[in-house]
């Protein structure tokens, strides 16, 4: 079929989609790239007189690939605070919310406030939901989490990522959880080439940006924006 045929509307659409495709993987190659370099040690970032930030990063990702966020974070005079047990982020959900609430308890940290991406997401909701109630976890900001998971999850080999099946039992079982949602502010753009069913999440504060992407979205001033504000809000006391 020539391109003359094609829907002119649909077509830009595609078109637009598989350059945020490239922008996207030309992100994360440079943010892998950034953190397999980088010298920053968690010690780094714990200074800070405000709401204590836990990092949690998504799969096949170590804290570094988020700097560019804690660093600005850090420079709101939060202290932030990473789990570098939790290594590049394969573990399984419950595993690695284990080990994120081992690091909360060792730390003695509460009224934490989790900054998350993609994995890190679920991840974090997972620990909400275990929390007795809320005392180590106020609130989470998840950027691009895969709450309904991803149909493309189920092509893959590799078990960390055909977790994100939405078949998956404890994906499924954790959506259906919606106990912490309205404590959670789900950020995501108009376009993610990993989870097509997008971030939206039920009874969540939802923040959809005009940007596409699953990881360059990290960096856009948008996210950045909401961040902040949800953040600041999740510290402020109820009244």
């Amino acid at each position: 079929m020539s391109l003359r045929l094609l829907n002119p509307r649909l077509l830009r659409r595609h078109l637009r989609e598989a350059r945020w495709w490239l922008l996207d993987y030309v992100y994360a190659s440079i943010g892998q790239t950034r953190a397999f370099l980088s010298r920053a040690r968690p010690a780094d970032f714990r200074s800070g007189v405000k709401a204590p930030i836990v990092i949690i990063p998504g799969v096949y990702e170590s804290w570094q690939f988020m700097r560019p966020l804690i660093q600005i974070l850090h420079n709101h005079g939060h202290p932030v605070h990473v789990v570098a047990k939790l290594g590049r982020n394969r573990r399984s959900l419950a595993d690695a919310a284990a080990t994120v609430s081992d690091y909360l308890e060792r730390e003695n940290l509460t009224d934490v406030i989790i900054v998350a991406h993609s994995k890190g997401g679920l991840i974090g909701k997972l620990l909400m939901t275990t929390d007795d109630p809320g005392r180590r976890v106020s609130a989470m900001a998840a950027i691009s989490a895969p709450f309904g998971g991803s149909r493309y999850a189920r092509y893959w080999v590799v078990p960390s990522i055909r977790a994100f099946a939405p078949a998956n039992v404890a994906l499924h079982d954790l959506g259906l959880d919606h106990r912490v949602n309205d404590r959670i502010t789900s950020i995501y753009g108009v376009f993610d080439p990993h989870i097509p069913e997008g971030s939206e999440l039920v009874g969540a504060r939802n923040i959809q940006l005009r940007v596409g992407g699953h990881f360059r979205i990290i960096g856009d001033p948008g996210t950045v924006r909401a961040v902040l504000d949800a953040v600041t809000d999740a510290a402020m006391p109820a009244v």
